[in-house]
């Protein structure tokens, strides 16, 4: 006997396997979008997040896809960086990052938890920048001499200058600032920059040493005072700034950088691609103006460029902290 199935049957057939037809692209659709994310090692509110989310703005037109900002703070970068060890290296996931967690970090900790040169690989530089020397507006002192003798005529020879990461170079730079001048200056180091500006809009700490990025702002509006630059050359966002060099303090000219790295493993395919959407970024007028603004010097850097120069910026850094005493912690 021979089945006939009914009108009911049949319509309910016929209507599956067209509602399973229908959802077969809605859902690779849905599988298939991408969203890019950048890693911050820092709160929101300091100066690398600043640089993250004006990229992100133009990285999301280059890229096709929407980008996100990830703001993982914490012990100066190093839990970004174990994130993005973690993160699947597919080309969706980059970490933004300047000299501290990358160059320094590995060689003031025993244990980061990470190693850049087995763990990640360069997607492209963006920019370098200096360090800057700021006085807070509490602080009375107008230039590096003035305030070295408010220290030593008002604060006993000594004082505390804030930095935005323990171990880092800005505190490297306090003591060879305080030695420089024969004053006694101890390191508070912050959980970011955006704390550390928060304290010295506030006057609770005197002084500070971080990135220009992080200071401009600030600075540009009076409510504290960038006394001294390091690099070979003044910056074009303050060039009224004298450099340490000009002061008499120099073996400082090598200046850190910014780039942006994948977890090893990302294909080539995908580094390409993130690295062409980045330069194109930064030959957008409004982006390079921007980024200046901030006290960068823009300028793109191939992969090949940016691990070249981490590597020689870790090399360098590696003497002044062997020479320094300095034992891991």
């Amino acid at each position: 006997m021979k089945f006939h199935p009914s009108r009911f049957t049949m319509h309910f057939l016929v209507s599956l396997l067209l509602a399973s037809t229908l959802a077969l692209p809605a859902t690779a659709s849905a599988q298939g979008v991408r969203t890019v994310r950048i890693l911050v090692g820092f709160p929101p509110g300091g100066g690398t997040d600043a640089i993250a989310r004006i990229l992100a703005e133009r990285l999301k037109d280059e890229l096709g896809a929407p980008v996100v900002v990830d703001n993982k703070p914490g012990a100066g970068g190093q839990i970004a960086a174990q994130a993005l060890k973690s993160a699947t290296p597919d080309g969706n996931t980059v970490f933004l990052s300047h000299d501290h967690t990358i160059s320094i970090l590995p060689l003031v900790t025993k244990n980061p938890g990470f190693d850049p040169a087995h763990d990640f690989v360069a997607v492209a530089g963006f920019a370098t920048f200096v360090n800057a020397f700021a006085v807070s507006g509490g602080t009375p002192a107008k230039s590096v001499v003035e305030y070295v003798n408010w220290v030593k005529t008002q604060q006993a020879g000594k004082s505390a200058v804030g930095v935005p990461a323990p171990a880092s170079v800005p505190e490297f730079l306090v003591k060879v600032i305080g030695d420089k001048y024969a004053i006694n200056l101890a390191a508070a180091p912050y959980r970011g920059s955006a704390p550390l500006m928060a304290d010295m809009l506030g006057n609770q700490i005197p002084a500070g040493v971080a990135s220009i990025p992080d200071f401009i702002e600030n600075h540009k509006a009076g409510r504290l005072r960038v006394v001294a630059v390091l690099g070979s050359a003044r910056q074009a966002a303050l060039p009224d700034v004298p450099t340490f060099a000009e002061l008499g303090l120099a073996g400082f000219e090598d200046v850190p950088y910014y780039g942006l790295f994948a977890p090893s493993g990302t294909p080539k395919a995908a580094l390409d691609q993130f690295a062409g959407g980045l330069e194109k970024s930064l030959r957008v007028q409004d982006v390079r103006e921007r980024l200046t603004a901030m006290g960068l010097t823009v300028g793109f850097m191939p992969q090949k460029l940016l691990a070249d120069r981490e590597q020689a910026y870790t090399q360098t850094w590696a003497r002044i902290i062997k020479t320094s005493g300095f034992q891991p912690q």
